[in-house]
């Protein structure tokens, strides 16, 4: 069981920028896809974004231009760019390995809280 660990989540003033780090226990150099999701309050949570190993990404429509995923395979570490930041960005935010729409291969860590707020 790979454990990942999430990070780099604050308060930011709508507008901003945020920089999430994913750092899993083990390789990831050999996973196809790596992804982050973010859970609002009252909400399911919702993939934000995928990198596969030949750096193909996919983003969600309400993110697209706005957020940038990358991963570091030597660091085992997957990371998210988050500028111009929205007030309905503010959510927990997670990171797995996707398979399918809405299953992931990974229990879920604790998540990082992003708040965009003025």
């Amino acid at each position: 069981q790979v454990r990942l660990v999430e990070s780099g989540g604050g308060l930011v003033q709508p507008g901003g920028s945020l920089r999430l780090s994913c750092a899993a226990s083990a390789s990831i150099s050999s996973i196809k896809a790596m992804g982050w999701y973010r859970q609002a309050p009252g909400k399911q949570r919702e993939l934000v974004a995928t990198i596969t190993t030949s750096g193909s990404t996919y983003y969600a429509d309400s993110v697209k231009g706005r957020f940038t995923i990358s991963r570091d395979n030597a660091k085992n570490t997957v990371y998210l760019q988050m500028n111009s930041l929205k007030p309905e960005d503010t959510a927990v935010y997670y990171c797995n390995v996707p398979v399918g729409p809405t299953l992931v291969v990974y229990s879920w860590g604790q998540g990082t809280q992003v708040t965009v707020s003025s």
